[in-house]
């Protein structure tokens, strides 16, 4: 089992890696929102796994906490393309 928590942690690190590069170089702002949203699963995701790797159940709560922040914020950005905000696609 550690060497599958493992092999998770680091696949999972090149994706936060690749999906901060996108955030960063993203050529429009409906795409960095997209990466912004992708970099909070894949932290909720690093957050589980540190949670079966330490049987500590409360990083769970951590984990379920930081979906519904990336959540409530795609859904932030969201309104604000919606209504008109700047463009650049």
């Amino acid at each position: 089992m550690e060497i599958v928590i493992l092999i998770s942690q680091v696949v999972m690190s090149l994706a936060l890696v690749l999906a901060f590069v996108r955030v960063v170089r993203g050529p429009s702002l409906p795409d960095r929102v997209v990466a912004l949203e992708l970099f909070s699963s894949i932290v909720v995701g690093l957050v589980g796994v540190y949670a079966i790797q330490s049987d500590v159940s409360s990083f769970i709560d951590a984990a379920i906490v930081i979906a519904l922040m990336g959540f409530l914020a795609a859904i932030g950005f969201a309104r604000f393309l919606e209504r008109g905000g700047p463009r650049d696609d």
